[in-house]
């Protein structure tokens, strides 16, 4: 028997032959993507420290010379004129200067009594009347008595020139004569007696139409028409609203520095506007309570604005300078027991030595009455590596490179 050796199938052989095929362009391109990736990362390293070149002259130059700070807005205050003031804290109510209760003179029932309150009156104006039968008729009698007396009088005249005429011609006695002079001046005096209770029941009789004693606003009527009133009963309540008190309490403290005179300023719920004042007076006694002294202080109402009883926030100004340059409380330093500040000269800080006036605690300025003039920029922000001689710039204002994009931007023909 032949045992013949059977070649080997050439499907495997084909494939392997592929895959031998195959194999060397993959791998040129996996080292063709190496190579691209290592030389983008080549550039981009390369491309990176671009900026840090370009600081390189920045750098260089700041060891060339000194370091050069940037400031900005907020960091730096320029030095204004004006005048500074302090002022006291205090708090009261309002009440008006003339205030009157106007009360019956006579009695007698009210017949009339139309005005009610928060009505403007004006001086002499009728406010109320009262019943007028009465008075009137005790006027009538008062003027018969009057008339009486009148022809006594007459009377008496008449018999005191015939006595006299008489006693020329001794037709009567001295003693008979006196008599009736006597009775000339007893008539007279009768005369005088009702001719003032005829006055009295005049004056009753306008008494019973009352009458505004003065301009002002009906602030309370006390009476009612048909009601009975008598004398010394209140009628109505009117205020003058013309001039105002502001009746505040300020610590005995504080007293030493309010003078009067000074200046107020203050504020009431309700307005956004503000009110001035002049302190008038001041009680010299403290109150029992709060061991506080009362200062009066006169305000002028002559729109009527402010109304009695209104409770009034402000401020007593106890002391004003004249127009001087005011620096920030903020930018004052300490140096060597000295005040001084950071002022800004020509690109350089600059410790400036300044003499200080009036300080205002509550506004943060202080006067300068020396070392400064108006105009003067200095440092108010605290910056430790800002010291006197350093370099500084201030910053451009916040929009201004953009102002100045679209400036350049609108010129036709501009290019960046």
């Amino acid at each position: 028997m032949k045992i013949e050796t059977l070649p080997l199938s050439s499907a495997p052989a084909q494939a392997a032959a592929r895959g031998k095929r195959w194999r060397k362009p993959a791998a040129v391109l996996i080292v063709l993507a190496l190579a691209g990736g290592g030389w983008t990362v080549m550039q981009s390293r390369a491309k990176t420290p671009a900026p840090a070149t370009a600081a390189a002259p920045a750098k260089a130059d700041a060891k060339k010379g000194p370091e050069v700070y940037e400031l900005a807005a907020a960091d730096v205050a320029a030095i204004d004129a004006r005048a500074l003031a302090v002022s006291l804290p205090l708090s009261g109510s309002l009440a008006p200067v003339s205030q009157a209760t106007i009360k019956a003179k006579v009695s007698g029932e009210v017949r009339e009594a139309a005005v009610r309150e928060g009505t403007h009156v004006a001086q002499g104006q009728v406010l109320a009347r009262l019943d007028q039968a009465d008075l009137q008729a005790r006027l009538t009698q008062q003027q018969a008595m009057l008339d009486e007396a009148q022809a006594k009088l007459a009377m008496a005249s008449r018999n005191h020139a015939n006595s006299q005429a008489l006693l020329k011609q001794n037709y009567i006695s001295s003693t008979s004569y006196d008599t009736t002079a006597n009775g000339v001046e007893l008539a007279r005096a009768n005369v005088k007696s009702a001719s003032a209770m005829v006055d009295m029941a005049r004056i009753a009789l306008n008494d019973s139409v009352i009458r505004a004693p003065m301009s002002g606003v009906i602030s309370k009527r006390h009476v009612q028409a048909g009601e009975k009133v008598a004398p010394d009963m209140p009628v109505y309540t009117i205020v003058n609203l013309a001039e105002l008190t502001l009746e505040a309490q300020v610590p005995t403290s504080e007293i030493p520095r309010v003078k009067t005179g000074q200046d107020v300023a203050f504020k009431v719920d309700g307005f956004q506007r503000e009110f001035h004042g002049k302190v008038a007076r001041i009680n010299p006694t403290a109150e029992p309570g709060s061991r506080a002294m009362l200062v009066y202080i006169s305000v002028e109402n002559k729109d009527g604005a402010l109304l009695g009883g209104m409770f009034a926030k402000g401020n007593i100004v106890t002391e004003r300078s004249a127009v001087m340059p005011v620096v920030p409380l903020a930018a004052l330093r300490s140096d060597g027991g000295k005040q001084v500040v950071y002022q800004v000269d020509q690109g350089k800080v600059v410790a400036q030595p300044v003499t200080l006036g009036l300080r205002n605690e509550d506004t943060g300025y202080a006067e300068v009455t020396g070392g400064l003039q108006q105009g003067a920029q200095v440092i108010v922000a605290k910056l430790d590596a800002v010291k006197p001689g350093a370099k500084v710039k201030l910053a451009a204002p916040a929009g201004a490179d953009a102002a100045a994009a679209t400036a350049k931007a609108s010129v036709p023909g501009a290019r960046s």
